[in-house]
């Protein structure tokens, strides 16, 4: 069963003509790209690269947000380096993530839990949860 939302605070709109060998862009225009199928070596990028970018920026963001309840603060020179693997299932095609995430300067248990309260906020974490295998691996 889907969570609704409470409350729309933003809304992303985007335009993709031609898949994974075409065009995507944003209506506002701050995004335009060209796409292509991943290890194909195309010109453009590819969804999953996309994912991975949103999805770490997305993390970055909820852990800035659950810091101060944490009582922490992220490290300026933070960075979460994702790889999303695309393969084939028993339902057609899929995806998992993992997120190694460097918090230089902070001790284990503290950086342990700031990543863990973090993932129960992520929106992508929370649209993921239960649907691929996501892994957050701190280095």
């Amino acid at each position: 069963m889907a969570t609704p939302l409470d409350k729309v605070l933003y809304t992303a709109k985007t335009h993709v003509t031609g898949g994974r060998d075409g065009n995507g862009r944003s209506d506002d225009g701050k995004i335009e790209v060209r796409l292509s199928p991943p290890a194909q070596g195309g010109p453009g990028t590819n969804p999953e690269q996309l994912f991975g970018i949103g999805y770490s920026a997305c993390f970055m963001g909820a852990m800035k947000a659950v810091a101060p309840k944490v009582g922490v603060q992220v490290p300026n020179d933070a960075a979460i380096d994702s790889e999303v693997d695309l393969g084939p299932t028993s339902m057609g095609y899929g995806v998992s993530v993992r997120m190694n995430i460097k918090l230089p300067g902070m001790q284990r248990e503290q950086a342990q839990k700031l990543v863990e309260e973090a993932h129960k906020v992520c929106p992508y974490s929370n649209a993921t949860r239960n649907n691929i295998d996501v892994q957050l691996n701190i280095v």
